[in-house]
């Protein structure tokens, strides 16, 4: 029985992880997928199940609000996440470059991370606000009245995405910053030695090395962006209107205040998918880069 037990002690070790998992994971993901494919009503405390095959596709195709929830969901993303990954790897090779106050800069740049969503939501929401908020009244001492920034169809999702720039640009100034912290010194001094320039140090020595840590920085913001719900939920529910819907405040919506669960799962799963292809396109670039060094 030793014996036995010593040549498959991995299995062993791994079992209670791999159950585990299949209950945590592997079976709420299945009840999602017949969920989305199901009608289940909410009965006597109970549920009842339906199968609708893809009825609620075709519900899909008829949502006006889920369609704008799609899409102002990627264009948040596609605008957000690149503009945190130049700002938070400038900041981290900067900070790393400094030989003074370096600790301090980065304990200043991490603080936004460090605030609970609620926190940053009602600081900003105050700040910005129309009639009383510090923002319009700077703009009124100096004789410009400031718009309704959080109430205008036209400026309430770029304010949304100002403060998820100001927010998550210290999450990937982390990351970055590790892997600034890790590239040997001697290779920036040798470049120098040759007569290569800051810029050029940065462009040639240190962002090749940094593509690995790059394309996983990217694929987890992401993932976290297209997630997003907190701070537009905050800020302002969704609206004016449809302007800040993102997919997981109508997810929310159609869930538990339209009690639509059938649908909600299969918003929820084409949610899934979506970000599922995000990461195999980013596996597929961390592959060729880490190919290429």
């Amino acid at each position: 029985m030793g014996r036995l037990l010593d040549d498959h002690f991995h299995i062993v070790a791994m079992t209670p992880l791999v159950v585990a998992l299949l209950v945590l994971t592997a079976y709420p993901a299945a009840q999602l997928v017949r969920m989305a494919f199901s009608e289940v009503g909410l009965v006597s405390g109970g549920t009842t199940w339906s199968f609708v095959g893809l009825e609620h596709l075709r519900t899909l195709a008829q949502d006006r609000v889920a369609r704008i929830a799609f899409t102002n969901t990627l264009l948040f993303t596609v605008v957000v996440v690149p503009i945190e990954a130049v700002l938070g790897l400038l900041l981290a090779y900067l900070v790393n470059q400094t030989r003074v106050l370096g600790a301090f800069y980065k304990t200043v740049l991490i603080v936004p991370l460090l605030l609970p969503p609620i926190a940053i939501g009602a600081l900003w929401r105050l700040m910005l606000d129309f009639n009383y908020g510090v923002v319009n009244q700077a703009l009124l001492a100096v004789g410009i009245g400031g718009p309704p920034w959080l109430a205008s169809p036209t400026l309430a999702l770029p304010m949304v995405m100002l403060v998820d720039v100001w927010h998550w640009t210290s999450f990937m100034f982390l990351i970055f910053l590790a892997g600034v912290a890790s590239i040997p010194q001697e290779l920036g001094e040798a470049a120098e030695v040759d007569g290569a320039t800051p810029w050029q140090v940065f462009a040639h020595v240190a962002l090749p090395i940094l593509k690995p840590t790059i394309v996983v920085a990217l694929m987890l913001r992401t993932i976290l962006a297209f997630k997003v719900f907190d701070v537009p939920y905050l800020l302002t529910g969704g609206g004016p209107g449809t302007a800040t819907e993102m997919i997981n405040i109508y997810i929310e919506k159609v869930f538990f205040q339209q009690f639509r669960v059938g649908y909600g799962g299969m918003l929820t799963l084409l949610t899934a998918l979506i970000l599922s292809t995000f990461v195999i396109v980013y596996q597929q670039i961390s592959r060729r880069a880490e190919a290429a060094q």
